[in-house]
């Protein structure tokens, strides 16, 4: 259903407007819930979760493992199996479609369950990007692949016969150090996750009601994480939140669009994903985090935004795991901005669904906004609020979402001829984004 492909034809500025909204619930709590509730006891019981391609993707590939997944008035329930009995049958194909996070820590997992030799694949986007740092992990866990030393999808996976806790020095990956984790919990003995660069911490959380496999304290300024293996899981009730990273797009549309505002409910603002926020506040922006709760070890809110006048973004190096999705929406706003912004420590940009730094450049040269790449970061040489209706901007099939949407918000508020090709990625991350920018005003053609 969501895989039918369409092109989008936007040729109009949005009107300001003041509205309240909810955004589609968080892929990457809705993949690790489900995941987790796979290897636990008993059901798991999991709400609100993301209606979308990665997440059905998700399903799929769990179902082809033997878990019990049903649905009722939009509720999940998943029927857990146990840590270490997910099974299929040799050489059954799992297909991860355009989810590397789905990818990483379903590996994680199969790596350390006994008996596995599947055959692994994505869709064409997926396949192009490498996992040699996956696989040189999960290797040390005794897992080999096939083809040897070939590190891009399609894949064979055999798991390891006698898998054995070790040491890790996790990087600014949350998705290596997940797949660590679920490695882990089905490793004999105690692995250990040293931790300088604060990455996002969902899967750590998430198993933390499993006081006897998990603990994590400071040590010398390193967060060290030890899971434990062999320890069963317990199921999950979960009621998943709202999207951080998709209501960023909202609130940068918002507050570079004159006379707006904006209210988000039930917004996921863990400390680890609201770097972009951050950043936004630190040179002008008016956002602020209202009606805090906490659901399983995670912190939500609403976020209320209006339009405010933004100076010239400086990014250092230390914002990007805060803010790693949204970097193609601030480039819009970098742009849109008067004065130069400078974006530090974005190279692994090069390394998503398509290259992030050379795409959005691509782009906004399309509305003569120049900017230069180079060892020193990204700068951006911001022209202000423009007029571009006289100017035509054309998005390839990139198979990004992120890079799909950017480009939505940087023609509804410049006016640009704007054709955005396979528009029906971003419903990966996001399905529901059109709807909300039509109840916001913009105007768009659907051209199937």
């Amino acid at each position: 259903m969501m895989n039918k492909e369409f092109d989008l034809v936007i040729n109009k500025k949005i009107q300001s407007f003041n509205e309240t909204t909810q955004v589609d619930g968080d892929k990457s709590i809705s993949i690790r819930s489900l995941l987790i509730s796979s290897i636990a006891l008993n059901v798991s019981k999991i709400q609100n979760h993301l209606k979308s391609e990665d997440v059905i993707s998700t399903i799929n590939c769990l179902r082809k493992l033997g878990v019990k997944i049903s649905k009722k008035k939009g509720i999940l329930f998943v029927k857990g199996k146990g840590l270490g009995s997910l099974y299929a049958k040799k050489n059954t194909k799992l297909n991860f479609g355009n989810s590397g996070t789905l990818a990483r820590l379903l590996i994680g997992i199969l790596s350390t369950t006994p008996n596995i030799e599947l055959n692994l694949a994505g869709d064409s986007s997926l396949n192009k990007r490498s996992m040699k740092k996956l696989i040189t992990i999960m290797t040390k866990f005794g897992a080999s692949f096939k083809p040897k030393n070939k590190f891009k999808f399609p894949l064979k996976i055999i798991s390891s016969p006698y898998p054995i806790g070790l040491n890790y020095k996790a990087g600014v990956s949350a998705q290596l150090k997940s797949a660590v984790m679920f490695a882990a919990l089905n490793s004999y003995g105690k692995t250990n996750i040293f931790e300088k660069a604060k990455s996002r911490d969902h899967t750590e959380r998430m198993l933390q009601h499993n006081k006897k496999l998990i603990k994590i304290r400071k040590q010398k300024g390193t967060k060290l994480i030890e899971i434990l293996g062999k320890k069963e899981l317990k199921s999950l009730k979960f009621k998943i939140f709202g999207n951080s990273s998709s209501a960023a797009f909202f609130c940068a549309l918002t507050t570079i669009n004159k006379g707006s505002s904006l209210k988000i409910l039930n917004v996921g603002v863990n400390p680890t994903r609201i770097g972009f926020y951050q950043l936004l506040n630190k040179f002008g922006a008016k956002i602020k985090f209202v009606n805090f709760r906490k659901n399983n070890n995670e912190v939500y809110a609403d976020i209320a935004v209006s339009h405010a006048k933004l100076k010239p973004i400086k990014a250092t190096k230390d914002y990007y795991v805060k803010a790693t999705d949204e970097y193609p929406i601030l480039f819009v706003l970098a742009g849109l901005t008067k004065g130069v912004s400078v974006f530090k420590g974005i190279e692994d940009l090069a390394n998503k669904e398509s290259n992030r730094i050379i795409e959005m450049q691509k782009i906004l040269s399309q509305v003569g906004i120049k900017s230069k790449f180079s060892s020193s970061g990204l700068k951006i040489f911001g022209k202000g609020m423009i007029d571009a209706s006289k100017k035509k901007i054309l998005t390839k099939n990139l198979g990004d979402h992120r890079i799909c949407m950017s480009t939505f918000i940087l023609a509804v508020l410049t006016g640009a001829k704007t054709t955005i090709k396979n528009f029906e990625t971003v419903n990966t991350s996001c399905p529901s984004f059109l709807k909300i920018m039509k109840k916001l005003g913009a105007k768009f053609e659907i051209r199937k």
